[in-house]
């Protein structure tokens, strides 16, 4: 009994030194990706270029018939990466370089994670994946070395060791950076220099961005040049001073351009008469407009390409000049604030149309270009917003039309009117009559068409009820 009770103890002892080894925690099996606004796990696999399978199986307890924003997912065959994946859209004059200093990861990582092959195809807009750990928390100061500046006085600056920010930096030595060469600091103040863009452009910020199809864009530079000029997609920039050396652009984006990348051009005409550019990809993402129900036309002459091509060449020529005098300031109010239902609406702006005559037969494919509101012939139209009206009368297409002038290249639209109450060179004021809703031109029923023009392009009329521009 006593050499079997021993044999017990014995045993005992050696299961319980066991257990140290066995709560060992396991490493997760990938970096973290945080489900984002629009994501699907079939999105989310290609995205990281595994399979879908792998995907459910590195993440048992995920039901791919039902994944929120905020779920956590872990990505399998992401060996030596950490942290969590989250995304960081690339601004003007971000590169490689910034981008993994700022997270400080290297670049090989940022490659990898993004399926890049070469540096060079970063583009404005796109969504990078970017690894992000306790361990090495997102560096917060942005600064760049100035003209003939050397990192120990960009140090001194900065109240910061300069052997310190050439390590975070990955520079090396101390004096291996290069003029506007963009660097990061353990010192949250930003400096507003720091773009990596040439001198003359101290900063910029595109709104949205990526740009979207239909959207209002807003180009804002800070810049100590005379004359500022640029180029979006295809169509000339016109800006215009706001204030502490900023000058500002609105464009639209046409609601039908295909997405992908387009060239974004800067040219400042500094004080002296040197000019400075930049150029760099930006991203045009979907507006995800739907297709509307056919519409069915009684009038055949209101879809007749040649005539709707001659119109709309004529609203253009109008809606394309550009005023240096700013009318508006803030929010507009809606053309349809005397409505009984204000916020009422038949039809969204964007929306893909096909118009039919009465027998059936096609002519015409477009999309809506305007807003529709609710409401029958007779409900008063009201001004948006001050302006000068610039066209008041019968069009084909648009029925009784009026366009007014807000200064800055925007304009706006009231189509299909009944009656018009202003004249070509009146001054409105928002909220003045300016008309009463009818069903001529290209309709199906009486109702008012609004319309926002930014820079010769109709764009998404509600973002000027929701936003302040600039």
């Amino acid at each position: 009994m006593r050499k079997l009770l021993l044999v017990f103890i014995v045993l005992a002892l050696i299961i319980a030194a066991q257990p140290a080894a066995a709560q060992t925690e396991t490493p997760p099996a990938g970096p973290v990706y945080i489900i984002q606004t629009g994501d699907t796990l079939w999105d989310i696999a290609n995205r990281f270029n595994i399979t879908f399978d792998d995907l459910l199986a590195a993440n048992p307890d995920i039901d791919p018939d039902f994944i929120s924003v905020g779920q956590e997912l872990i990505i399998p065959g992401l060996e030596g990466i950490t942290g969590v994946l989250t995304t960081e859209v690339v601004a003007l004059g971000d590169t490689f370089r910034s981008l993994g200093r700022h997270y400080q990861v290297s670049t090989d990582i940022l490659q990898r994670l993004n399926r890049i092959v070469s540096p060079t195809e970063l583009y404005a807009g796109v969504s990078l994946v970017v690894p992000v750990t306790d361990e090495s928390a997102a560096l917060k100061g942005r600064v760049s070395l100035g003209a003939g500046e050397t990192m120990l006085e960009l140090a001194a600056r900065q109240n910061a060791n300069p052997w310190t920010l050439a390590e975070v930096n990955e520079t090396g030595a101390p004096g291996r950076a290069l003029p506007k060469d963009i660097l990061y600091t353990r010192n949250e103040t930003p400096e507003t220099q720091a773009s990596g863009l040439p001198p003359a452009f101290q900063s910029v910020e595109v709104s949205p961005l990526p740009l979207v199809q239909g959207m209002t864009t807003e180009i804002t530079v800070t810049t100590p040049a005379h004359t500022l000029t640029g180029m979006v997609v295809d169509t000339p920039l016109h800006f215009f001073a706001t204030g502490d050396g900023k000058q500002t652009a609105l464009q639209g984006v046409h609601a039908m351009l295909e997405p992908g990348l387009y060239p974004l051009t800067l040219t400042a005409t500094l004080p002296d008469g040197s000019q400075q550019s930049f150029e760099q990809m930006v991203l045009v993402a979907s507006g995800f407009y739907p297709d509307d129900p056919d519409l069915y036309i009684l009038d055949a002459s209101t879809i007749d390409t040649e005539v709707s091509d001659a119109e709309f060449a004529q609203v253009l020529e109008i809606t394309s000049q550009t005023s240096p005098t700013r009318y508006w300031q803030g929010l507009f109010t809606s053309p349809a604030s005397l409505f009984p239902e204000p916020e009422c609406y038949t039809s969204r702006f964007g929306n893909r149309r096909t118009y039919k005559t009465v027998e059936g037969e096609t002519k015409l494919l477009s999309f809506h270009s305007g807003q529709d509101f609710c409401g029958g012939t007779g409900l008063p139209i009201t001004a948006t917003a001050p302006g000068v009206v610039v066209f008041a009368g019968p069009l084909t297409v648009r029925g009784n039309a009026t366009i007014i002038d807000h200064g800055w290249g925007i304009f706006t639209g009231y189509y299909h009117q009944s009656e018009i109450l202003v004249s070509v060179g009146d001054q409105v004021e928002p909220g003045q009559l300016i008309g009463y809703v009818g069903a001529t031109g290209r309709v199906t029923g009486g109702h008012l068409h609004w319309e926002v023009w930014a820079n010769g392009i109709q764009v998404n009329p509600l973002t000027w009820l929701e936003k302040e521009f600039p």
